[in-house]
């Protein structure tokens, strides 16, 4: 590491160091001057827009859900969907992904079907997780998707040693971890940064900095050049991307992952976005955020954008707008109304899935749990879970 010397002493101020923003496309669709877009199939483009619809359908329908009092909580990616699918877009299926909770595009991408969906946030019989998590905490090992906690920021120490195993393994494959700036305020975050950059890990840390913390601005969380000069300042390679651009996110993706496998190292992306809707289904925005703020934000929504830049390309038009979006709401709510119907776990899942088989301290537990529901049946409701085995 070279170091330059002075002879007085000199306070440092952040704006010393001022990231510049990686983008590509604008809002009407066209490429700025000098910009090129990523080499993409017109089959490929267009899988990538009917996930960015396939997650605005899936968020629009699982918050009306939730407002009729069929799930109990959900949280939703509107005007994000595309730091999601744009990055996601760029890794091998062998990628390992570990999500926080808005990154629902991704995992379509990488083919969650619709009733896999439902049968999550209805956590019924079929539910990948068994019931055992809220609303939109996913999880799919087939498909090398970590399922999501709840705690915020535990991932990110995790990925980095998630990635430290595929290195010792020789494995041509990187781990894409995603977190919001909130997450980036956590302790977790600075452990696992600082655990990638000295162990060499192929870890890809994507901040979706969406401008607030459930209700806190960014503004009121950090000082400095925002999360970006972080990974700077713990001597990894950094990049800060118009998160609203999926062409850019796509193509700095493509290229951390490059440079996190072809070195052994990690790579921090930063993509600037905001959260349109409110923090969950919990939250009222209008208390901490003015509508003009939201309007202004709308103006630039992501997956207009893409639209624009698809149809632009001659590979778009508005019948197939009209019948993709009639299609989606259609299989979303017909899954819904299956998923619903279908019976939750029995409560032996309990305590499955932690040894290969439940110790007598477990087993004891869980007829002791049976025994008090029998004793007080109306005291829980039927979808508590199922008594038999």
């Amino acid at each position: 590491m070279s170091q330059s010397t002075v002879h007085k002493p000199e306070l440092m101020d952040e704006n010393l160091l001022s990231i510049p923003t990686f983008k590509l496309l604008k809002q009407d669709g066209t490429l700025y001057q000098g910009a090129s877009a990523p080499d993409f199939s017109e089959d490929f483009a267009v899988k990538v827009y009917q996930d960015l619809v396939f997650t605005r359908v899936l968020d629009e329908r699982m918050i009306n859900a939730q407002r009729q009092g069929r799930i109990p909580f959900y949280l939703a990616s509107l005007g994000e969907e595309a730091a999601s699918v744009g990055s996601a877009a760029a890794l091998s299926d062998h990628d390992m992904i570990f999500a926080q909770y808005r990154e629902q595009g991704a995992l379509r991408l990488r083919g969650f079907t619709a009733q896999q969906f439902m049968d999550q946030c209805f956590s019924n019989e079929l539910d990948l997780g068994k019931g055992r998590q809220m609303p939109i905490h996913y999880g799919s090992k087939a498909l090398n998707y970590m399922t999501i906690s709840s705690p915020l920021a535990t991932q990110i120490p995790q990925a980095a040693g998630y990635a430290y195993g595929q290195k010792l393994a020789g494995l041509d494959a990187v781990t894409i971890c995603y977190f919001g700036e909130g997450a980036a305020s956590e302790g977790d975050f600075h452990a696992g940064v600082n655990m990638a950059a000295v162990l060499n890990c192929p870890t890809l840390f994507l901040c979706r900095n969406n401008g607030y913390a459930i209700s806190t601005p960014a503004d009121e969380q950090f000082k400095g050049d925002g999360v970006a000069s972080r990974g700077i300042g713990y001597g990894i390679k950094t990049i800060r991307v118009d998160g609203n651009d999926l062409l850019a996110m796509y193509e700095a993706t493509r290229i951390a992952r490059d440079y996190a496998l072809e070195n052994n190292a990690p790579v921090l992306i930063e993509a600037m976005s905001y959260r349109l809707g409110a923090h969950s289904t919990s939250d009222d925005p209008t208390g901490y955020r003015s509508k003009d703020e939201e309007a202004k934000w709308a103006k630039k929504d992501p997956v207009l954008r893409y639209k624009h830049w698809l149809t632009k390309q001659g590979w778009w038009d508005d019948d197939k707008e009209k019948a993709l979006y009639a299609e989606y709401r259609e299989d979303i709510l017909s899954q819904m109304k299956a998923a619903e119907k279908r019976p939750v776990p029995t409560l032996d899942h309990l305590i499955e899935d932690v040894y290969d088989q439940p110790s007598d301290q477990l087993r004891k537990q869980l007829s002791e749990l049976k025994q008090h529901i029998r004793q007080y049946p109306d005291n829980y409701p039927k979808t508590a879970g199922r008594l038999d085995a």
